[in-house]
């Protein structure tokens, strides 16, 4: 029975969560145009821009997901698929739906009532088995299974129609044509209409069929006073050039060429192709287009950053300093591409560039903690520097980060030892080395030691 159980509680998260196997894509002008294009939508849902964040995932599928807190996942398949930034924002603003009525933390009330029928036909057709009717138990348990899952999935797609309308709403409230919103839907539907509508069971989806989204939008948003605003066109502007990297980087490169040939001399088709040829080993190449990028816009950060990243991975650190310094303080010390610098100052390996290095990589974390590359290279020049207790510290953080506590504390607690006590980084080691403690202490099967 236990199989049983287990099988259902599997298939329920299923249908409940998205994979969380796919890598996240870090990019600053990415990020950048999330938060340009969300932060009005953020505030009219109610909550604080400085808290609700919207990542890239790598994964070709169109989707976009909430999986607890307050942090949206947007694929890149999406970005790929969507026609302007307006069809971003309005499955954006779908989401912050889904976060500001709270249902991933209501989730048990769809997951937990499933559970009970399930349970419930597990009992009934054991019992019909052991009364000698085999046939009839199995019958009663897949009926079972069968209405939980139906239950659960009822209960999800009330959860995606309020979803819908409190983006509808929100997209009113911060002045942000719907447009966008119900086109995106449109695309879906023809993707349903490829696969065959009569194939599809509107009973055992997890979302209404787009076309019920249309009919259930469409006048809501027309009759918002933001129909008729046109596209914001920086922002426009921004989403072509990061869907034209995005494509440079995520797709093979002979698509990416097919889509962005030699021919075409836009600033977008040169941003692809940098990249395309970048990941595929042509340095020269991909030189070249960064170089006609530079020469569009000299002083554009993101331009000067891909710059300076091509030489910095070509094995031309001293070369790429000079953009890379000229991308972090254009971008107001974006951490991203701050972090690409300090890491260009360290790979000089030239002892005077270690002092800068430093710097540049303390202020990088002090405005983004959450970044494991940071860290590690912020490490590393304290290493090369002497520091092991800072080295330590900041060990204790990306381990930390990444979940492997007994490394976390045991790098902390030499730090603790060996930086001034009662000072900020002392404090910090402090907080690691009792949080790491602590989750050991409350999971010490996980943590037990291996002899």
């Amino acid at each position: 029975m236990k199989r049983f159980v287990a099988a259902l509680t599997a298939t329920l998260l299923l249908w409940a969560q998205p994979a969380q196997a796919q890598s996240i894509l870090r990019d600053a002008e990415t990020e950048t145009m999330f938060a340009e294009m969300s932060g009005p939508l953020i505030t009219a849902a109610g909550l604080s821009p400085r808290d609700v964040k919207v990542v890239l995932i790598n994964d070709d599928s169109i989707n976009a997901f909430v999986a607890g807190g307050q942090t949206v996942y947007v694929h890149s398949g999406l970005l790929q698929a969507a026609d302007n930034a307006n069809e971003v924002q309005g499955v954006i603003a779908h989401e912050l739906g889904h976060i500001a009525d709270g249902h991933v933390v209501l989730s048990d009330r769809g997951t937990k009532p499933a559970m009970g029928m399930y349970l419930l036909s597990m009992v009934l057709g054991l019992a019909a088995m052991a009364a000698g009717s085999g046939e009839a138990g199995a019958g009663i348990m897949a009926a079972g299974q069968q209405a939980a899952m139906g239950n659960y999935l009822a209960f999800s797609r009330t959860q995606e129609s309020t979803a819908d309308a409190s983006g509808a709403k929100y997209l009113r409230e911060a002045n942000v044509t719907g447009r966008g919103m119900l086109s995106f839907f449109k695309k879906l539907q023809q993707q349903e209409y490829r696969f065959g509508t009569a194939n599809i069971d509107p009973f055992m989806q997890s979302h209404p069929l787009s076309g019920e989204r249309v009919s259930a939008l469409t006048a809501d948003l027309q009759a918002s006073p933001a129909w008729a605003n046109r596209p914001d066109a920086a922002l426009e502007e921004r989403f072509r050039r990061v869907k034209a990297k995005l494509a440079g980087y995520v797709l093979p490169a002979p698509r990416t060429l097919q889509s962005y040939p030699p021919s075409d001399q836009s600033i977008y088709a040169h941003y692809a192709r940098a990249y395309a040829y970048h990941k595929s080993g042509y340095p020269d190449k991909a030189d070249a287009e960064a170089d006609a990028l530079v020469k569009a816009k000299p002083d554009d950060p993101y331009f000067l950053e891909i710059k300076g990243q091509i030489l910095l991975e070509a094995g031309r650190p001293v070369e790429s300093l000079v953009p890379l310094r000229e991308a972090t303080e254009g971008s107001r010390n974006n951490p991203l591409i701050a972090t690409t610098f300090g890491h260009a100052l360290i790979a000089t390996e030239n002892k005077a560039n270690y002092p800068e290095a430093t710097k540049v990589l303390r202020t990088a974390v002090g405005r983004d903690d959450q970044n494991p590359f940071a860290w590690m290279q912020l490490g590393t020049v304290y290493e090369l520097t002497g520091d092991t207790a800072r080295a330590a510290l900041a060990t204790a953080e990306r381990a930390s980060m990444g979940g492997d506590m007994r490394t976390a504390s045991a790098s902390a607690r030499y730090a603790l030892a060996n930086i001034p006590a009662n000072t900020p980084d002392w404090i910090r080691a402090q907080d690691i080395a009792m949080a790491a403690q602590n989750e050991m202490d409350d999971n010490p099967k996980q943590y037990k030691r291996r002899r």
